[in-house]
């Protein structure tokens, strides 16, 4: 009977010491440097730059950033410092739960989240930032989905471009770069509006920021200047007048500034030109 007492604590014992170094490795979990991650190795951003690439975001407490690929979180606890609401988008579990307790030892929990997802699979609509270190391939792939958010949505890329779409600015600290760009409005195809008694027709071709056009009235095109689209504010300038407006989907509205004084200005978005 002792015997199978003694038999039956020792295994008790043996089990309690087991779960316990378990527990003790998960809380212990340290990521190394180059580990190998779904799409890519982790490698931290380092804070300095961090500090920078927000700073080139302007995140404030009325942001909603949102990191795509977190790694140990300190992304998403720097935006949460500043009282922005955070959220992080992390493939590896140990990860995630790294992040939450980095969040805990800073005290911004209340604001900085962390999921278990796969970014290409997940909804980041809803954010006024995107951060990411992710490889180029990686970028390019993102891009259309990255295109399609708001306009105004600011994104900001340690060491790697979008390919075809040119940064808005170039960051660079500490020997280290990053790339910051505007989501653009769509705007590319044809605008109409009234100036005075005339229809008045504008054509915009668009790559990415960069857009140019004409204006066409009674028949005759001239060629606008100036042409400037950030988010979804857009200027131009035709003749001796500056247009200026804010886009919203199939609309623009905003003021004409010239000699005779300002004046509210209108487009709405048409499939062709003015015949």
């Amino acid at each position: 009977m002792k015997k199978a007492f003694r038999l039956l604590l020792l295994l008790f014992t043996l089990l309690f010491l087991s779960f316990g170094s378990t527990t003790v490795f998960a809380q212990d979990y340290e990521p190394s440097i180059g580990q190998q991650g779904k799409d890519v190795i982790w490698v931290p951003t380092p804070n300095e730059l961090i500090e920078a690439m927000l700073d080139a975001a302007g995140v404030t407490p009325d942001d909603f950033l949102i990191d795509l690929g977190s790694g140990d979180g300190r992304i998403v606890i720097a935006a949460a410092r500043r009282g922005a609401k955070a959220l992080g988008i992390e493939y590896n579990p140990e990860m995630v739960k790294l992040s939450k307790r980095n969040a805990e030892k800073e005290g911004v929990s209340i604001l900085a989240s962390f999921v278990e997802g796969d970014i290409f699979e997940s909804d980041f609509s809803q954010a006024t930032v995107i951060t990411m270190y992710l490889l180029p391939d990686l970028n390019k792939k993102l891009r259309p989905t990255l295109l399609d958010l708001k306009p105004g949505t600011r994104i900001v890329s340690h060491a790697f471009t979008m390919g075809e779409w040119e940064a808005d600015q170039t960051i660079h600290k500490e020997g280290r770069t990053a790339y910051f760009w505007i989501v653009p409005a769509k705007v590319d195809g044809f605008w109409k509006w009234q100036e005075g008694p005339e229809p008045v027709t504008l054509r915009l071709t668009q790559n990415f920021q960069k857009i140019e056009g004409d204006l066409t009235v009674k028949g005759d095109t001239w060629p606008i200047l100036n042409a400037e689209l950030r988010g979804d504010q857009i200027n131009f300038t035709w003749g001796n007048q500056n247009y200026s407006g804010k886009v919203d989907k199939d609309d623009i509205r905003g003021m004409v500034q010239s000699q005779n004084g300002d004046i509210e200005w209108t487009a709405a978005r048409t499939l062709q030109a003015e015949k």
